[in-house]
């Protein structure tokens, strides 16, 4: 026992020393606030992702422990009111957040409307206005369901720390569901550090106040309600979580199983009765700015699939991007079957699957954005995987993209991400996982996994 104790006492030292060390460079990391400073940022963020990855590496191989558990939450909290008061400088897509709830109270569809338009002048001021991206040609882009909580959450404030807080709450959210389905797995509470101290998180959410928290939020809510039968909330809570932002959708496979397909029928009413009362400027209008955004990031021209151009350079051939979207498709295809084919044998393993299905999703479409990579960070508490782990940490590599983001800039940032990433997961694939940071994850027998077991750029809008 008195070993044990002391491996604890190692174990909770270490973390604290980590976790100060954490926020210190968080306070420092808040300094910068333009585009000059954006190279010593990304030093920060580097900086804080090794600290992080030694943090998560201790504490997965540590022994379980209520004050290790403590420290981990403790400073989950700190970090994010260390920059949660600071104006966002990485992202002002929280200003349509905002703009779009203040547009929603007047009694217009937010969809109706670009917010130079002279119907909205009434609603404009000093403080949100003028720091709208695209507000000259671009109406909003978010789906219903982002649009009820920014509409919800200006009704008590119209200002970017209470919009900011909307995000951490969801973030409390997902949090709890996933100390819940750790619990349910039989593994230890402490490995919420992968997901509550990982820098993008932070920086991404508390922040710039994504709303892509919110969508994590319900995926993770999504998984333990089905864990636990409860199918029609499943399939609603998914819902939600492709009503944030579209591309949890790909997870839908990983919830199916044969004999619940209810999550699926709950999961297109969701979809559909969300829709309903946007669609008083007709079909086309409700999907907002996502056909010229689409447009805009190169998914018609191809620039946006880094594969797609790796393979043009490597042919000298200028491949369609059509092409390129069958074959993507058929690969997420065969995924999505692959995995519903496994779960008919078993649904133990529908985290792993989704995590599969989010990473190759992600790798595939390549996003320009460093958030787009932060909804994979939950699923590394339940599978630690070394590549999945480098795509969430070089993705901050994304903000060079405020020095210069020509297609052959954007083409040199993305292999420096992709990869090396597709390189060590072909190393961890031929040893057979062996070597996830060194990280003995638990495997998920029946005796642990039982369903019934109880226990310069800163106009951008995505």
């Amino acid at each position: 026992m008195r070993t044990a104790d002391g491996v604890s006492l190692r174990t909770s030292g270490l973390l604290l020393l980590l976790g100060c060390t954490l926020l210190v460079l968080y306070r420092i990391g808040v300094r910068a606030d333009n585009v000059d400073d954006i190279r010593w940022f990304l030093k920060v963020a580097l900086v804080q992702s090794a600290i992080y990855l030694l943090a998560a590496w201790i504490v997965v191989r540590a022994r379980a422990s209520r004050s290790t558990l403590l420290i981990v939450i403790a400073f989950a909290v700190l970090f994010r009111l260390s920059i949660l008061f600071a104006p966002p400088y990485l992202s002002d897509d929280i200003y349509r957040y905002i703009w779009d709830g203040r547009v929603q109270s007047a009694g217009i569809n937010p969809y109706r409307y670009v917010p130079a338009a002279p119907e909205l002048i009434h609603l404009r001021d000093e403080q949100i206005y003028p720091k709208i991206n695209r507000r000259d040609y671009a109406p909003t882009i978010y789906p219903p369901f982002a649009e009820i909580v920014f509409f919800l959450t200006t009704r008590i404030s119209e200002s970017v720390v209470w919009m900011k807080l909307t995000m951490l709450g969801f973030e409390v959210i997902a949090v709890w569901a996933m100390a819940q389905l750790l619990t349910l797995l039989g593994l230890s509470r402490e490995r919420l550090l992968i997901y509550a101290w990982h820098p993008l998180v932070i920086w991404e959410f508390a922040g710039s106040g994504h709303a892509d928290a919110i969508a994590i939020a319900f995926i993770c809510v999504a998984f333990l309600a089905w864990r636990r039968k409860a199918d029609f909330a499943a399939g609603f809570t998914i819902a939600c979580a492709t009503l944030i932002k579209l591309f949890p959708v790909v997870l839908l496979p990983a919830l199916l199983k044969r004999g619940r397909w209810k999550v699926a029928l709950i999961f297109v009413i969701a979809i559909v009765a969300a829709y309903l009362p946007y669609l008083t400027v007709g079909p086309k209008a409700a999907l907002g700015f996502l056909p010229g955004y689409a447009m805009e990031q190169g998914v018609v021209s191809g620039e946006q699939f880094y594969f797609l151009h790796l393979a043009r350079k490597l042919s000298g051939v200028n491949l369609p991007s059509p092409g390129f979207m069958v074959f993507a498709a058929l690969v997420m295809g065969a995924i999505a079957c692959w995995v519903i084919l496994r779960n008919r044998i078993s649904s133990e393993h529908d985290l792993k699957a989704a995590m599969v299905l989010a990473t190759a999703s992600t790798v595939l479409f390549a996003p320009h954005y460093s958030w787009y990579f932060a909804w994979l960070v939950p699923f590394l508490c339940f599978t630690p995987r070394l590549a999945v782990f480098y795509l969430t940490v070089a993705g901050f590599l994304l903000y060079l993209t405020w020095l210069g983001d020509s297609p052959d800039e954007m083409f040199f940032m993305k292999s420096l991400i992709y990869l090396p990433a597709l390189l060590i997961a072909a190393v961890e694939l031929v040893w057979r996982g062996k070597i996830d940071l060194n990280f003995p994850v638990q495997s998920l027998s029946p005796q642990t996994t039982t369903e019934t077991q109880t226990p310069r750029r800163l106009h951008r809008d995505r």
